[in-house]
């Protein structure tokens, strides 16, 4: 009998020396592709399953490997021929997927299908959109915030069943989770579908959740919005999103900023930005304007001879900084007014300036969109 049997490693198409690991590599690859659930009915496909594990129960053991190196498939009969192999230890399709996808440890024990479905688990994180007016994002404020969300339920305590005797042992699967199939010489674990893995059925659902083990609420929460915050900035609420599953933490809420526009500034990141027309003769003789910032009335000094697009900077009267004493800056860009239509005295006046004026209609240096690109910034 052994003289008919094909070498071991030839089997697992590795060399002699190949360590463990890829022995190892090698017989997951054979038996996902030969096993029976895969090629139902395949005698060929079975027997090459059967082949595979044969070899990997003897070259996996350092021992057996060590007497099939000097004697042969002699050297193991006991073990591995003349009917001697027994292959119910090894893992079933799922096992085999599990352990080359990383999906947990596919030679566990019993009730693995129970213990993944009963194994704590953070709950979701919940998100919350928060409008705000400019005003308030500058100066920070507190906001009270209705957040539905799911809440154990007290009566059954998150189980989905009356406390008493509303749950009762699967008759199926005896509580373990998943039943076990002789399918020729493999064990086939499945999930219990009568359970679903829990090991437990329902048979009283709680009469205050209906079954479901949580009730929608709608929670009251205070939350303190800090000056400075900009639309897209979350705010993070540790413990305050859905409950965790079977004892696990809950999930975090997250309450998303949304400011409104400004009519009069606009924000750049920490900084402001407002626009500020004048006329021809405040322009050419200088002059104060009065500005009400988110600090009061500041008096603005606009020096005589200012250019059209011309950037005055307040410093330390921009956005506040989060997590910051520091705050951003203010700038004022001056826009010269040239009025369209003029009185008598008005055009005389003009008139008089443009004989007396000095006349520069040479062309600037600087192109037309640099000095469009410059008032902008």
């Amino acid at each position: 009998m052994s003289a008919q049997k094909r070498d071991y490693y030839e089997v697992l198409g590795v060399a002699r020396d190949a360590n463990e690991a890829t022995i190892k590599t090698s017989y997951r690859k054979l038996a996902l592709q030969y096993h029976p659930d895969r090629n139902p009915g395949d005698a060929a496909a079975e027997e090459s399953f059967k082949e595979a594990a044969e070899a990997y129960s003897v070259l996996s053991d350092q021992q057996k490997r060590a007497s099939y190196d000097r004697f042969g498939h002699q050297g193991v009969s006991g073990a591995a021929g003349n009917g001697g192999f027994d292959a119910s230890g090894f893992p079933d399709l799922s096992d085999v997927l599990n352990e080359m996808f990383g999906f947990g440890d596919p030679f566990g024990g019993a009730g693995r299908g129970q213990q993944r479905r009963n194994r704590a688990a953070r709950g979701e994180d919940v998100r919350y959109d928060l409008e705000l007016s400019f005003e308030d994002s500058m100066r920070g404020m507190s906001a009270d915030i209705q957040v539905p969300r799911m809440e154990e339920c007290g009566r059954c305590k998150g189980k989905g069943a009356e406390p008493d005797d509303g749950v009762v042992t699967c008759p199926t699967c005896k509580g373990r989770g998943e039943v076990i199939y002789q399918q020729a010489f493999l064990q086939v674990r499945r999930t219990c579908g009568q359970c679903n893995g829990r090991g437990q059925i329902i048979r009283r659902p709680c009469k205050e959740c209906k079954g479901e083990g949580y009730n929608r609420r709608e929670r009251k929460l205070k939350v303190n919005i800090p000056a400075g915050v900009d639309t897209g900035t979350q705010l993070r609420l540790s413990g305050e999103g859905q409950p965790g599953v079977n004892g696990g933490p809950p999930g975090d809420l997250y309450v998303v900023t949304r400011v409104e526009d400004h009519p009069v500034f606009e924000r750049d990141e920490y900084d402001l930005h407002c626009r500020v027309p004048i006329n021809i003769a405040q322009a050419a003789l200088g002059t104060t304007v009065d500005l009400l910032t988110f600090d009061g009335l500041e008096n603005v000094k606009i020096p005589e001879g200012t250019q059209h697009g011309a950037k005055i900077k307040l410093k330390n009267l921009g956005v506040p900084k989060l997590n910051s004493s520091s705050r951003g800056d203010l700038y004022v860009h001056i826009a010269i007014q040239v009025p369209q239509k003029l009185s008598r005295d008005q055009r005389k006046l003009f008139e008089q300036l443009r004989d007396i004026l000095p006349t520069e209609n040479e062309p600037e240096d600087k192109g037309l969109l640099d000095k469009v690109k410059d008032y902008f910034m």
